[in-house]
């Protein structure tokens, strides 16, 4: 996983979701209407997404639901919770502007 991560954090964001998760929707849609063109990989599609599920629920110290799962520049950000609760007090953008990545925003 830490391979895949490390490879996969080329993107600005990269969203793990499933693709029946209506919060993982909701995630993913907030940073289309951002302007933010993240990575997302379905792991209900995808032949690794067990091992994938797995590793996130280690990381994020929960299980089962994992999902979705946030990485900004290659770091661990969150899931809904996180996500939201930057998004509502107004560090979302400005984290993802700080990024180093060119973000339309």
């Amino acid at each position: 996983m830490a391979k895949r991560v490390s490879r996969l954090s080329k993107k600005a964001v990269v969203i793990f979701t499933t693709s029946q998760c209506p919060m993982c929707h909701t995630v993913w849609s907030l940073f289309q209407e951002l302007g933010v063109c993240a990575a997302v990989h379905e792991l209900d599609k995808d032949p690794r997404g067990p091992e994938m599920e797995r590793e996130l629920a280690r990381r994020l110290g929960r299980a089962p639901s994992v999902v979705p799962a946030v990485f900004i520049s290659g770091k661990l950000v969150g899931s809904t919770d996180k996500i939201m609760s930057l998004h509502l007090d107004g560090k979302l953008v400005p984290m993802l502007k700080g990024s180093g990545w060119d973000i339309w925003l």
